[in-house]
């Protein structure tokens, strides 16, 4: 399986694609201008998922496959060339587009609040409880295997928290009774994903890790238990942020959280401006996407600022922060009349103060006020005056 899986194959993935551009090209009946629009824009889909399985670059993970790790990159390439055409619509077309996709779509979305009923009894505990509540915890152990680290995901809990505050004035779903923020969400499902999360990166990290290949394996047992091997991590790599240490790596870990923050905050105005409901599959479609995406951007990330001969970000990374930041444009260019209701001064000023002390103020402080080179410096002129 070793051998297999490794050898890329080229020529005979290029033979299949041939063959099956041969079989579609000539099989395939004519029925509708529609159809064959849809069988056309769908066959290059794959067939440039295909060509990136054998030609993009590898990225830090081999298992499944390195060729699945490639695909990944793939997919994240369309969806970034499907951003772009949606930020070159106006609105209304995009709204339009998304009924081409699904015929179901394209009806504004009725608004709900879940700041009605906040009396804390087992009522209005139980109006709370939907699939959502799952969705919430995955969602928080997800970002915890991305990230490795209970405290980066702690301080993107509370915050995000905030920003439901601070956005509610938007978006009638981000205003939520106060035990539904701080205490179904945070204490309980943020908290049950995060754990779950961490406990899932501290086994692995304590795993021991065999790299036997499967032909040596003597038993039909073992062989088949190195087969679903294939499916788990090959090794694991501890993520040690170490933000305080120099301003790159500062920079970077604030950077990285606030990337996260925006992909979240994404999903919402998304589902707002494009008029899709939230249990609709294209929402799970892109959280997985963003999930798998996610997975080797966070390594890249980390391999970015943890070593110093690493001067180039990775593709995965790139292309994701790319990702990201086209939704939040896409955001930015749709939101235009939708609303009316200017921010509260108070959360301008609050957010202006906490940004200001992110960006300024604390770094300054750390670094440069009370840096380890200016302590050391001190210490230095300090002996020689004795």
């Amino acid at each position: 399986m070793d051998t297999f899986v490794v050898h890329p194959h080229t020529l005979t993935a290029l033979g299949i694609l041939l063959a099956w551009l041969f079989y579609a090209a000539v099989r395939t009946p004519y029925v509708d201008t529609e159809t064959s629009v849809k069988l056309g824009i769908s066959a290059a889909v794959g067939c440039f998922i295909f060509i990136g399985m054998l030609q993009f670059r590898d990225g830090p993970f081999i298992r499944p496959s390195v060729p699945f790790w490639r695909a990944v990159l793939s997919l994240s390439v369309m969806y970034q060339l499907v951003l772009v055409f949606l930020l070159f619509l106006s609105k209304e077309e995009a709204r339009r587009f998304m009924v081409y996709l699904d015929p179901e779509l394209g009806h504004q979305l009725p608004e709900r609040s879940y700041a009605e009923g906040c009396d804390l009894t087992m009522d209005t505990i139980k109006n709370q409880m939907d699939i959502f509540v799952l969705a919430h915890i995955l969602g928080w152990y997800g970002k915890a295997i991305i990230l490795r680290d209970s405290w980066i995901c702690w301080i993107l809990s509370i915050t995000f928290e905030l920003l439901e505050y601070s956005l509610q004035h938007q978006l009638n779903n981000f205003a939520e009774c106060w035990w539904d923020h701080w205490i179904l969400d945070v204490l309980l499902c943020n908290w049950a994903g995060i754990y779950l999360g961490i406990k899932t990166c501290q086994h692995f990290a304590m795993k021991e890790y065999s790299w036997i290949q499967f032909r040596q394996i003597p038993t039909l047992r073992g062989k088949a238990k190195r087969a679903v091997q294939q499916f788990t991590p090959h090794d694991w790599t501890p993520f040690a942020w170490k933000a305080l240490s120099s301003p790159k790596n500062y920079f970077g870990v604030v950077g990285l959280m606030t990337v996260t923050l925006q992909c979240e905050l994404n999903c919402f105005y998304l589902k707002y401006l494009l008029w899709v409901p939230p249990e609709h599959p294209l929402n799970t479609y892109r959280l997985i996407l963003m999930f798998l995406c996610a997975l080797p951007a966070a390594r890249d990330v980390y391999q970015y600022l943890a070593d110093p001969e690493n001067k180039r970000l990775g593709a995965h990374a790139w292309l994701l922060i790319c990702n990201i930041m086209t939704e939040s444009l896409i955001c930015l260019r749709f939101a235009e009349g939708e609303f009316p209701v200017p921010a509260p001064m108070f959360v301008k000023v609050a957010w202006s103060i906490a940004l200001f002390i992110i960006f300024i103020g604390f770094p300054v402080w750390r670094f440069i006020i009370t840096s380890p080179s200016k302590e050391l410096q001190r210490q230095l002129a300090a002996d020689k005056e004795e």
